[in-house]
C-alpha cells in the first residue's frame, strides 16, 4: 500500500515538473506558442494569379484568421504586433488529371498556391517567407466547375492554413 502511494506522488511529482519546465504553450492542435506572444496580424492576400476567382482572396485570408482564432490564444489585430503574416495568392490552376477514353477529364484538380511572409518579431529566427499549395480534385459529372468550385475552394483554403499554422506555430 505504502509503495503504490509513493509511486503515484512521484509520478503527480513528474509531471508537475515537466508541465513547469515546458518551453511554451502547447495546445491540442500541437502548436507551440511562445508564452511572450500576445498578437499577431494578418494582411489581405491580394489575388495575383492569371485566373482570379473574385471571391478567393477575401476567404483564404478569412480562413487563415479563423484558424489562428480556433487554435491558438493569440489576438488579430489590425496594425503592430508580435508577428505578421502577409503574402499574396500566386497561383490558381484548373487541370485534367484523368483522361477518359472520349478524351473528357474523368477527373480535375483545382490547385492554389499562396506566398507567405510571416514574420515574428520575437523570435525572428522563426520568421519564414515560402509558398504553400493544396489541390483538390473533382468530377464534372457532378456538376459543371462553377457549381462545384466554392466548396472545392472551401476545403483548399483549410488545408492551406493548417499547413501554414502548422510551418508558422508546430514547425513543420
Amino acid at each position: 500500500m505504502y509503495s503504490r502511494l509513493k509511486s503515484v506522488i512521484f509520478c503527480v511529482i513528474i509531471t508537475a515538473v515537466l508541465f513547469f519546465n515546458s518551453c511554451g504553450v502547447y495546445t491540442f492542435s500541437g502548436a507551440s506558442i511562445p508564452e511572450e506572444m500576445k498578437t499577431i496580424s494578418v494582411q489581405f492576400f491580394e489575388n495575383n494569379s492569371i485566373l482570379v476567382v473574385p471571391y478567393l482572396s477575401n476567404q483564404f485570408t478569412e480562413a487563415l484568421k479563423e484558424r489562428i482564432r480556433n487554435q491558438s490564444r493569440l489576438s488579430i489585430e489590425r496594425g503592430e504586433a508580435d508577428a505578421n503574416f502577409e503574402g499574396r495568392i500566386t497561383d490558381y490552376t484548373v487541370r485534367p488529371v484523368a483522361i477518359q477514353g472520349n478524351e473528357r477529364a474523368g477527373l480535375t484538380r483545382i490547385t492554389v498556391t499562396v506566398s507567405v511572409k510571416y514574420t515574428n518579431t520575437l523570435k525572428p529566427e522563426l520568421s519564414f517567407d515560402e509558398s504553400f499549395n493544396a489541390s483538390q480534385e473533382f468530377s464534372l459529372n457532378q456538376g459543371s466547375l462553377e457549381s462545384q468550385q466554392q466548396k472545392l475552394i472551401t476545403v483548399i483554403n483549410r488545408q492551406l492554413s493548417e499547413l501554414i499554422f502548422n510551418r508558422a506555430f508546430a514547425n513543420w
